[in-house]
């Protein structure tokens, strides 16, 4: 199977924004508050991808997963309640949601995989992520894959646990 990850076009904004709502409708049945506070948003897809922070995991030409992804540019990750790995140049993504289609096939864990090669392909060596405490997939995505939990930060005034892996060079 062809998978390619690349930057979204504005033409796949409503497509991305159905695959958002799916993973925050998910989120909400499994209990959780994340993304239960009208964040994200069609506003927000429309942002990354004017921003070219927007990007897509598709197989042929059907879209299976949607993360943002950006190099240094987390002001909340400035202030950590733990330490980080390395304070080094970094990729951060955010918004990692997979089609309803495409769950439970190894799909987030193949986009995060892609965005390592991405960050290798700029010469960044960490990659920095959060979730919230109660999406225990995501935390064991990140487990299975490497992360280090290295501490506690805010985004939007809401604790999130946030998570680094250093790459070889």
């Amino acid at each position: 199977m062809e998978y390619q990850f690349r930057q979204a076009i504005y033409s796949e904004a409503s497509q991305i924004w159905q695959i958002l709502k799916d993973a925050i409708k998910r989120r909400k049945q499994d209990g959780s508050n994340q993304w239960q506070d009208g964040y994200p948003n069609m506003e927000v897809v429309k942002s990354d991808i004017e921003k070219k922070i927007g990007f897509v995991l598709t197989q042929n030409d059907t879209i299976i997963g949607y993360s943002a992804v950006i190099i240094n540019d987390e002001p909340d990750y400035k202030n950590i309640d733990g330490k980080w790995l390395s304070d080094q140049d970094f990729v951060v993504y955010h918004r990692v949601a997979i089609s309803e289609g495409f769950l439970a096939k190894g799909m987030a864990k193949k986009m995060m995989k892609l965005i390592e090669q991405y960050a290798l392909s700029k010469n960044i060596y960490s990659l920095k992520a959060d979730t919230n405490h109660d999406n225990i997939p995501m935390m064991k995505i990140f487990e299975k894959l490497g992360y280090t939990f290295c501490g506690i930060v805010y985004i939007r005034q809401s604790p999130r646990r946030a998570y680094e892996k250093v790459l070889e060079k």
